[in-house]
């Protein structure tokens, strides 16, 4: 079985139930129909965006796309991208390439046109499917990526280097292609950024995202009067993961675009959602906006909200402590994974283990862990060792990189790079980061990039990039900058210097301070987290 079997199964057994709404309460409502106009001048004279399909629909969707393309001579081997904001056609398209056999691609919304470039060129992608958001970016290399592949449009006003997905779509069949697929096949490719700074893409089987389904539904008892609340971007591997229980079971999902507090709790009142993934800084946004008397829960129909679940970051214990007393009836949970082990779920919390909020938790439904010295071998409880994941999510390789996939695949065994812990009882602690890597609201980034763009600067000697504790977001970005002799620099000068970076690539603190090297030149980065107050960040996070 996969996926797409799942998709099938709903359109069949629950055609004309809702499996998808967007929400957009930053925009108005601009379309009306006959029946919407009154008599009497309306009491709201605007109403936010919203939109909603069945499964029936969403399954068409897939349906034609898949015909298109695979009239097009895309199929199994073949690789689409997709470069979507968040939309209620992000899933469909997901789906509709998956029908084909061939593998889907998605991009980070936040890549640079060098990124989008770059990552194309390294999965060998076929079409490149992008929204009206990134014209600019894929215009940019547009000259350079229609020779690798071919550009598809999704939006209004398509540009004259692409071609327009509905008028590619408008004379295609709805129905199944009636590809042949199963667990052992290629399915996605998903990029994660290495210690490089340069993504690497991530191979994964039909296999590992039919597991992540059972997985979800298996930790949260997803049923079909669930509704699952998704606000993260889709093209991350937890976002979609987490839906999966809402494929597996059927039933309906929100995607909500924005992270306001009160347009979060008005979203789960007014579609009566009962399962909500949220990131850190946002639970501490919804309590502090409580705390301040900003939102009343009186405000809101509640009652059904039965689930809150995080991960993607260390979840300080102070958090959830809080929350239980705004919630003291809903069920809490953490879950931790890597794009490398097909996102979330290799560990997780468990809704029963509460108590031990600070763990991220045990091994996952149908996963093994293991926590291991240098050599390879099991360190005793209570020992530091690298965390090490083993399960039918386990990602095929990094593709086009055997020397990246023999670092961190032995043996079947995922080698994570976090460094853990397990107590007396069996749950596991994260303690540190062997990587080299800053998370910073849920969000990956990895100093290297930051450093070799800061270097360009022609008053900085040196830059070293490291994370820094932050309430809100976890952890932040500090670039300790060494200026040349003779030479003065402003805090100011750099941060208008990296106006030129992506804004969540940007460092949040300047330190103008000597930068610290080892004989062989390599920046002793402990050094300066133990000087900056970042020692131990990881295992200081999970207490706080």
């Amino acid at each position: 079985m996969t996926i797409v079997d799942l998709l099938e199964r709903n359109a069949a057994e629950f055609g004309n139930d809702t499996a998808l709404v967007e929400i957009n309460p930053d925009q108005p409502e601009t379309r009306r129909t006959w029946h919407e106009y009154d008599l009497v001048e309306p009491t709201h004279k605007t109403r936010h965006y919203r939109r909603e399909i069945t499964w029936a629909v969403f399954n068409e969707k897939s349906n034609r796309l898949a015909n298109m393309l695979m009239q097009n001579g895309i199929g199994k081997g073949k690789k689409v991208a997709i470069l979507l904001m968040n939309c209620i056609d992000w899933l469909p398209i997901y789906f509709g390439i998956l029908k084909t056999g061939a593998l889907a691609v998605p991009l980070n919304f936040r890549y640079s046109s060098d990124e989008i470039e770059y990552c194309v060129g390294l999965a060998e992608v076929d079409v490149l499917i992008f929204g009206s958001e990134f014209i600019g970016r894929v215009e940019a290399v547009a000259d350079r990526l229609s020779k690798k592949c071919s550009l598809i449009y999704i939006g209004t006003g398509c540009p004259a280097f692409a071609d327009d997905y509905n008028d590619l779509l408008s004379e295609c069949s709805g129905t199944f292609p009636k590809c042949e697929l199963c667990e052992d096949d290629d399915a996605a490719i998903y990029f994660s950024s290495g210690t490089t700074g340069f993504p690497k893409a991530i191979l994964h089987k039909h296999r590992s995202l039919i597991h992540s389904c059972r997985v979800e539904q298996q930790h949260h008892g997803q049923t079909k009067d669930d509704c699952f609340l998704c606000i993260p971007p889709l093209y991350h591997t937890g976002a979609k993961m987490h839906w999966f229980g809402s494929l597996i079971s059927g039933s309906k999902a929100v995607i909500l675009k924005g992270t306001q507090s009160k347009n979060i709790l008005q979203a789960v009142s007014d579609e009566q959602c009962t399962i909500v993934w949220l990131l850190v800084p946002w639970a501490q946004d919804i309590l502090d906006a409580l705390d301040r008397g900003e939102l009343h829960l009186e405000d809101f129909k509640l009652k059904q909200w039965r689930l809150m679940h995080i991960g993607a970051q260390p979840v300080p214990q102070s958090l959830i402590k809080r929350w239980l007393e705004y919630f003291p009836n809903q069920q809490y949970d953490t879950n931790y994974g890597l794009s490398e082990s097909i996102g979330p779920g290799a560990v997780h919390l468990g809704v029963e283990n509460v108590h031990k909020v600070g763990a991220i938790g045990v091994a996952g439904y149908g996963w093994e862990v293991k926590i291991v010295s240098p050599d390879g071998k099991e360190v005793a409880r209570g020992d530091v060792g690298e965390l090490c994941l083993k399960g039918p999510g386990v990602m095929v390789c990094y593709y086009n990189d055997e020397k990246a996939t023999a670092d961190s695949l032995k043996d079947g065994w995922l080698f994570t790079g976090d460094m853990a812990m397990q107590d007396e009882d069996g749950f596991i602690y994260l303690v540190d980061r062997k990587k080299d890597v800053i998370i910073t609201g849920g969000e990956n980034l990895y100093p290297v990039q930051i450093e070799n763009f800061l270097a360009g600067c022609d008053k900085i000697k040196d830059v070293a990039v490291i994370g820094l504790p932050d309430q809100r977001l976890g952890e932040i970005a500090a670039a300790i900058i060494e200026i040349k002799p003779d030479m003065t620099c402003t805090e100011q000068e750099i941060n208008d210097f990296c106006l030129a970076l992506p804004r969540y690539k940007r460092p949040r603190r300047i330190i103008f301070a000597d930068v610290p090297r080892n004989p062989t030149g390599k920046i002793e980065k402990p050094k300066l987290r133990k000087i900056y107050g970042a020692e131990g960040l990881v295992d200081s996070q999970n207490k706080s």
